[in-house]
């Protein structure tokens, strides 16, 4: 809910804050470019840089240890802008050059003087030394001894700390806790080797000697609030390092990347709601490597094209964790077993979800939900923004408008609709005492952020001024639970989104202001908006149980996931649904995520799909994008394709700023929000039924396509949850060796086996889409096209959305998955509009849930319907698949056994299921039929276990066998068989 009101309440005023902000932010760019080049982006022109100093272009004046191509150079001022006497002052090298090139003016030599180690000792787990200076670094308070620590924690993952020995420094804690595995007796992944003087550290990777991380590029600099490290990069393939509006691939031409979670609606060069400094490099020849840093202070990530990169941190350590792969799957594993696996969502959160900012009342929240059930659309979660809550606190209700909220929602769950509400971490202090029992209670028992002096710091969100919960305490996540508790013996919700918790406060500190300190006013603060730490968010001074906000501003949203999940089940004792803005690493074993207050445009449509890949690689696979926008209004084509795109989040709600808002106009110019707000033009309304018949088709046509592959869904989520599987997957994961697949970031899969490539431009008759090798077949229009390399253009009317399960593709995946879906859609005549290309892989079994009747509305009424079956045949004639299936709600049926699993596999003209396990979740369900593609020629008989089917057809042209009037018990051993030949079937 970062409302583009935010932006706009005070819009004037705002505006000049920023514009002075962003002015003096030009003055010290152009002082930093004075000094030594500066930030990476954006570039001042020729003609000003030349006027500040001229490019040195004398290579020969210069020592030899200076003399270094621009791509080479480590910025020696990062710190702060310097120009030739300051920077010889701290013996780096001064070059300046042209515009050409955005490399620092002032770097680093080649060595530089830094840390020493002493000798490697052996420990239970790895080796340890003792790095020492010299002499102090130009930077105030640095350590002068360090210990570092060297672990193995697994075959291929290896962890190196840096800390200060004698002083006690923050250090991040997951929520929660994370079991660590046994280190094994494998031999490693990678090698170490160290420089001793001055320090450095090497790894290479153990099967072929690529250099992984090589930190002797530059000096290791460590003070009391500035910690620095470089590192070359194996490639330039390089994704991550987020929470940023870009493409899925960084840009490694000296871009500068800053990790601070700030509530502000994604646009390029800021830094947004989540910090998450991990990265995946692909290597040349397919393998791949990641690296995560667990530090929660402000962090700034340089990249520059060498390639290289530079962490920065404002304080905590330097715990470096290098996760080997080989394959950029086995790194998200890896990945996770350090920051813990997903949740398993609940079955019924995999569906279509609606809400508004401006939903003003149970009545107008009702009609919604008629509305949606009215035109036929499914559905299975309504929600409601803040309009719910008595003079915008939290744990009320408005008892005009929403005084029948609880009956409401009972209304909603007898229909088979879940509800969802919103849960602002602030807490309004303004009641009268005795009249707001959260901020009453809150105050007895201590639970709310201190300023520096011990008192309650109090800053302003909707509800005025407001107190802030401090999450790092045990006590206050039980006064939380004790809250949600209260509030769900009121309104039985089903979940809770978690917003503005970066945290958001209105006024920059608190309404009193910060102290003048060296953690409001660090010698080093990243590039973040609005050039304070505490710029529209706390204090950095105040005062939390672990440590001080400074430390611990990047993880408040995940201390809040973890609060609100277990607050739920206490409260609701079924599995939990959670959604929040703010993120850090851990966040996806608590709640799920949303990309924030997205414009309803289509560079945001497009830009939406990297989002959501990256937080599958951050380990969040319940992901999403505001469909048709947040904010603005979304023409009747652009919300088509983003429901049509939407269908394939593995997260899927529309949602849209409040009628009356402010909004800015379509050209994007700052002044034209100021000029809606004289003219108060409303953000249409963007429910499917709003649209013209048409347009509602194709919405309908796609929210059925997604219900029919919620099994399928569904089972992907539990490859995540047990095992570490991505759901969303970049084509890279599933085709390392194909170089086109390393770039591609407007397709994407479901799994190994669904490829989605939607449209993403406005007016768009066809979509080229790249299919890498091997035969793709379209799920909905049953065509075939046989792929080298290649790419396909395809003309895509609005109502049929293609995606495809293939034969043959990638050598080292001859197997492929089970997907597994209620088949809740009908083929609709193709009119004039958009489609999706055909998608998946070799070897899939793919299985739906076919509606024999009217398409269901909601998931709990499509889960009774019988399933279907889609078997994709590599070219071997054989597949594979598997179904995980549970009632859907309940905690822990993977860790306690209370699930049913059941294997698929094809070959010898015929498909058999394997039951592994059952607990009662499959009875009374039936396979109603199948339908298999790549079948050479058509069958002379059809049998199921041993009996004939007489009801078959075959297409010559498509080479799909369906079979119908199936009846055969999920829970049980089943055969389907089919005979190429004059003989007679091969019957069990």
């Amino acid at each position: 809910m970062a409302r583009w009101l935010k932006l706009s309440a005070a819009a004037l005023l705002a505006l000049a804050f920023s514009t002075l902000c962003d002015f003096r932010h030009s003055l010290i760019l152009n002082s930093r470019l004075a000094g030594n080049g500066g930030p990476p982006k954006p570039k001042l022109g020729r003609t000003l840089r030349h006027r500040l100093e001229p490019a040195d272009n004398d290579a020969e004046a210069r020592p030899p240890r200076c003399v270094m191509p621009p791509e080479r150079r480590f910025d020696c001022g990062r710190d702060r802008a310097l120009g030739r006497r300051e920077c010889e002052r701290r013996a780096c090298c001064y070059a300046p050059l042209d515009d050409s090139s955005a490399a620092p003016w002032c770097f680093y030599p080649h060595p530089y003087p830094g840390y020493q180690m002493g000798v490697l000792t052996p420990t239970l787990r790895g080796r340890e030394a003792a790095l020492t200076r010299a002499s102090a670094s130009y930077l105030p308070r640095d350590v002068a001894v360090l210990h570092l620590e060297e672990t193995r924690q697994s075959a291929g993952c290896l962890r190196l700390t840096l800390k200060d020995p004698w002083s006690e420094r923050y250090e991040v804690e997951l929520p929660g806790g994370v079991p660590q595995g046994k280190s094994g007796s494998q031999d490693a992944l990678y090698t170490v080797a160290y420089k001793s003087k001055p320090f450095g550290f090497i790894v290479r990777r153990a099967s072929n000697g690529r250099v992984i991380m090589n930190s002797t590029v530059a000096p290791l600099l460590f003070a009391e609030q500035y910690l620095q490290l470089s590192t070359t990069l194996a490639s330039s393939l390089v994704s991550g390092l987020g929470e940023h509006y870009t493409s899925l691939l960084l840009d490694l031409n000296w871009t500068s990347l800053t990790l601070w979670n700030r509530d502000m609606a994604p646009h390029a060069g800021a830094n947004l709601y989540g910090s998450h400094p991990f990265y995946v490099v692909q290597e040349e020849d397919g393998l791949a490597h990641g690296v995560f840093l667990l530090n929660s202070n402000a962090i700034e990530v340089v990249l520059q094209p060498l390639p290289a990169l530079t962490w920065v941190s404002t304080g905590g350590v330097l715990d470096l964790y290098v996760f080997m792969g080989p394959d950029a799957q086995t790194v998200i594993r890896q990945y996770l077993r350090v920051i813990g696996f997903p949740m398993m969502p609940p079955y019924w959160s995999l569906g279509f979800h609606l809400c508004r900012w401006g939903y003003k009342s149970t009545n107008a929240t009702r009609q919604v939900a008629q509305r949606m059930h009215d035109a036929n659309f499914p559905m299975d979660v309504q929600w409601n923004d803040l309009d719910y809550a008595s003079q915008g606190r939290v744990f009320t209700e408005d008892p005009l408008r929403f005084g029948d909220l609880k009956e409401m929602v009972d209304e909603f769950h007898q229909r088979g609709i879940k509800y969802v509400l919103i849960l602002d971490p602030g807490i309004s202090a303004t009641s009268p005492p005795g009249t707001y029992q959260p901020f009453d209670d809150g105050l007895k028992r201590d639970v709310f952020i201190k300023n520096a002096t011990g008192h309650l710091l109090l800053g302003k969100v909707w509800p005025g001024f407001t107190a802030f919960p401090d999450f790092t305490n045990p006590e206050t996540r039980q006064w939380w639970q004790d809250c949600i508790v209260d509030f769900y013996s009121e309104v039985p919700l089903d979940g809770l989104w978690i917003d503005m918790n970066e945290p958001t406060s209105f006024v920059s500190g608190s309404t009193e202001g910060c102290p003048d300190t060296e953690l409001e006013n660090p010698p080093y603060t990243p590039r973040v908006l609005g050039g304070r730490l505490s710029s529209w968010t706390l204090c950095m001074s105040a005062r939390q149980k672990r440590s001080a906000h400074y430390d611990l501003h990047n993880v408040y949203g995940l201390t809040q996931a973890f609060a609100t999940h277990s607050a739920l089940v206490k409260a609701r004792g079924k599995r939990p649904f959670v959604l929040s803005r703010s993120s850090f690493p851990s966040i996806g074993r608590f709640s799920g995520v949303w990309t924030g207050d997205v414009r309803s445009d289509w560079e945001q449509l497009a830009y939406s799909i990297p989002s959501v890949l990256r937080f599958g690689l951050f380990g969040v696979p319940l992901a999403g994008a505001d469909v048709c926008g947040f904010g603005g209004d979304a023409s009747e084509e652009l919300c088509v394709r983003w429901m049509q795109l939407g269908a394939f989040y593995p997260f899927m709600r529309n949602h849209n700023d409040r009628p009356n808002a402010v909004r800015r106009a379509r050209s994007g110019d700052t002044f034209s929000c100021v000029i809606a707000r004289l003219h108060r033009c409303p953000p249409q309304p963007q429910e499917p039924y709003v649209f013209g018949q048409k347009a509602q088709a194709a919405m309908r046509d796609a929210l059925r396509l997604r219900y029919s592959l919620l099994p399928f869904l569904y089972t992907l989520f539990h490859h995540a949850h047990a095992s570490g599987d991505t759901v969303a997957r970049p084509l890279f994961m599933e085709f390392p060796a194909d170089p086109r697949c390393r770039v591609i970031d407007r397709q994407f899969l479901w799994g190994s086996s669904v490829l989605v490539s939607p449209v993403l431009e406005a007016g768009a008759a066809e979509v080229s889409a790249y299919l890498p090798p091997g035969t793709w077949y379209s799920l909905r229009s049953v065509s075939r096209a046989t792929s080298i390399h290649r790419f396909m253009g395809s003309r895509r009317p609005k109502r049929s959305i293609r995606c495809s399960s293939s034969g043959s593709a990638d050598v080292q995946r001859r197997r492929g998955r089970a997907s597994v879906g209620p088949s809740g859609h009908r083929q609709h005549p193709r009119e004039g509009g958009t489609r999706y290309p055909p998608a998946g892989w070799c070897g899939t079994v793919t299985t739906h849930r076919h509606c024999v009747k009217e398409p269901a509305l909601t998931s709990a009424v499509s889960r009774r319907n019988a399933f279907f079956l889609t078997v994709a045949l590599s070219a071997d004639g054989t597949a594979r698949g598997d179904l995980f299936w549970d009632d859907g709600d309940s905690v822990d049926t993977f860790q306690s056994g209370n699930y049913s699993y059941v294997l698929f596999a094809a070959g010898q003209s015929q498909v058999a299921s394997e039951p592994i396990r059952l607990n009662g979740a499959l009875d009374g369900l039936v396979l109603g039929g199948t339908r298999v593609f790549g079948v050479p020629s058509p069958p002379r008989y059809v049998a199921a276990n041993g009996e004939e089917v007489k009801d078959f057809t075959y297409n010559a042209d498509t080479k799909v066998l369906k079979v119908s009037g199936l009846a055969l018990p999920m829970s049980k051993m089943f055969t389907v068989q089919w005979a190429l030949t004059c003989a007679a079937p091969r019957y069990p």
